[in-house]
């Protein structure tokens, strides 16, 4: 026997219909990021010297951006390290940098344009200070650099900044008691490889790809410096943002030949001021984050950015923008 289905009311309809359009609705929410539009800007991002740490990190870090933010662009811009990128984020000549916490330091201290106006985003990775000098040399501490010819950065480097606070801890005159050269980490190997000069200062991330590949063209050798961290201290302002450190023996390897060095560290800085727009400084700071691991495959100093320290970006106040991705992803 035929049974038949009973007749669904016009009212009933009506109801199931607006309850599957509810679901309808409520699934296309979850799924679409209604709302979350991703930032559109385009930004200027100082680096640092070519071939350096700085530089090498921009370029991955614009890479992780257009992925993450597809409508922001970003120009690089190569500067001769921390102070000059300082001072092209605070006067508004650039809208990110990196730059060292030495370097931020002095320019508050200083009192320079806009200095009031600079925030950090995220504490990256710290730079060891690295004193380069052939395996033969007869220089085994700072002291031994008197008379010597020294590269020492570029006059507004952030490797000057150290190598001159560095040099008046160890008792010398920076300018009468050693020879100093001007050059980065460009031009400071072929200089060494020549006998042009008789050392170089370097601050970077480990490994820098210049200090390694000059290791297989030559024998060098890196002096200890963590000796003078406690002079450097008494120095006070900018100099209390250095602290000692130990630069494993696999950093250099063939120049260290299995041996750790004791050195000096301090705290690189992602930076920007309070004019960034917000959603564009927390998704930055996002992708710096979640770009660690593949950043870290070249520059390995990258993988120690560490979501449990970023927020710390003393001597600056966290960007307001920084601070809400913070919260977002705290635990």
């Amino acid at each position: 026997m035929l049974q038949v289905l009973p007749r669904i009311g016009r009212r009933r309809a009506l109801q199931g219909s607006a309850a599957a359009l509810v679901v309808f609705g409520l699934l296309l929410w979850w799924l679409l990021p209604v709302g979350e539009d991703t930032p559109s800007d385009r930004l200027e991002f100082s680096t640092g010297v070519r071939n350096g740490v700085y530089e090498r990190y921009g370029k991955l870090l614009r890479s992780a951006i257009s992925e993450d933010m597809p409508k922001v662009e970003v120009d690089l811009r190569n500067s001769q390290g921390s102070p000059q990128n300082v001072a092209r984020v605070a006067t508004g000549k650039a809208d990110f940098t990196i730059a060292a916490a030495d370097a931020v330091e002095k320019y508050r201290l200083e009192g320079a344009p806009g200095a009031d106006r600079l925030r950090g985003c995220a504490r990256l990775y710290d730079d060891y200070v690295q004193l380069v000098v052939p395996r033969g040399s007869d220089i085994h501490s700072v002291e031994d650099l008197r008379d010597k010819r020294v590269a020492v950065g570029q006059e507004h480097s952030g490797v000057r900044l150290i190598a001159d606070r560095v040099l008046d801890a160890a008792g010398l005159d920076p300018d009468t008691d050693i020879e100093p050269v001007s050059a980065g980490i460009d031009t400071m190997p072929d200089l060494l490889k020549s006998r042009s000069i008789d050392a170089f200062f370097w601050s970077g991330g480990l490994p820098t790809t210049s200090v390694r590949t000059l290791s297989k063209d030559m024998d060098i050798r890196l002096v200890k410096l963590g000796y003078l961290v406690e002079k450097l201290h008494k120095q006070g302002g900018a100099s209390r943002y250095y602290r000692a450190a130990t630069m494993p023996a696999d950093a250099y390897p063939l120049a260290q030949q299995g041996s750790a060095i004791p050195t000096l560290a301090v705290a690189n800085l992602l930076v920007t001021t309070d004019r960034a727009d917000a959603d564009l400084t927390a998704g930055l700071t996002r992708t710096v984050i979640d770009s660690r691991d593949h950043i870290g495959d070249e520059v390995h100093a990258a993988q120690l950015v560490d979501l449990r320290t970023a927020l710390f970006t003393d001597p600056l106040p966290l960007h307001d923008g920084a601070r809400r991705y913070y919260r977002s992803v705290k635990p």
